[in-house]
């Protein structure tokens, strides 16, 4: 049994994957901190109502201010473009990681507690591990990625539960959102009759299931995604909420380095290359 969980856990992948998935989330750190965790920079100016979450008490972090706002955003953007260029990619990581953890834990503690951020949160701080490791290495990252994404669906489910009781399934919480911050496709999936139950138990369902994931394989895996993806872009469509920094990470689970050969390939053959041949020696195996 042992021998079986230690395999899963340190299942190889190409050290590539981890190196593209590094880079998609470092180049997204400046969009989240201008605009998906914005709202520091007002704290910054108006520093009332800091109430620190439970990390940030433990740790006694002091609450927004502008000199520590602008100065962890210059820290942490000015590693993530270092880590990103592949330059110190366990030091410069490291950076990001606490620099970022600082910056999320102040977005959260001023009355509002967002989940979508707690698989980046992850990432940032297991990517550095596998910088120039081995494959085994680059598994062990991967798979805290994807516990990490399945875990805030999981949790969700179990916070509505928790919380809601079974109202919420039942009840008329997608109407809520709806009539709080519809569009006019949620308008128009609001007047279906039945179809915000049903999307309310789909959720509820879904999110209940989703350790599955980590099991899945091929097509059934990538149906799955496939599945996560639609509803992150019906709900943005509907009630515009996007899930944007949980969803990036649900690339851990996509096998990256071969969409990167694809692309070398294309190149090659579009400058008149044999595009069989185009950086084949680089390659890594894919798992």
């Amino acid at each position: 049994m042992g021998g079986a969980l230690e395999r899963w856990w340190f299942a190889p992948v190409p050290a590539r994957r981890v190196r593209i998935l590094s880079v998609i989330v470092y180049l997204f750190l400046p969009l989240d901190m201008m605009l998906f965790t914005g709202s520091v920079w007002g704290h910054a100016e108006n520093p009332s109502g800091y109430r620190p979450v439970l990390v940030a008490r433990l740790l006694h972090l002091p609450g927004a201010s502008p000199v520590l706002v602008y100065a962890l955003f210059a820290v942490v953007i000015g590693a993530a473009l270092v880590a990103a260029w592949g330059r110190l990619p366990r030091a410069a990581g490291y950076v990001v990681a606490t620099g970022y953890l600082y910056w999320a834990l102040l977005a959260m503690s001023y009355g509002k507690v967002d989940h979508d951020h707690l698989a980046l949160v992850v990432a940032l701080f297991v990517l550095p591990t596998a910088a120039r490791a081995g494959e085994e290495a680059a598994g062990w990252a991967m798979r805290c990625v994807q516990i990490a994404v399945v875990a805030a669906y999981f949790l969700s489910a179990y916070a509505k539960i928790r919380h809601g009781g079974w109202e919420w399934p039942n009840g008329a919480t997608f109407q809520w959102a709806v009539s709080r911050r519809g569009t006019f496709f949620g308008e128009f999936v609001a007047s279906i009759p039945g179809a915000l139950l049903i999307g309310q138990w789909t959720v509820l369902l879904a999110e209940t299931a989703s350790p599955v994931l980590l099991f899945l394989r091929g097509r059934a895996l990538y149906a799955a995604l496939a599945f996560w993806g639609l509803f992150h872009l019906l709900t943005w469509a509907a009630i515009t909420i996007h899930f944007l920094p949980h969803v990036i990470c649900l690339a851990a689970f996509l096998p990256l380095e071969r969409a990167a050969i694809g692309w070398k390939r294309a190149r090659g053959g579009a400058a008149g290359k044999p595009a069989s041949v185009v950086g084949d020696d680089a390659v890594e195996p894919v798992h």
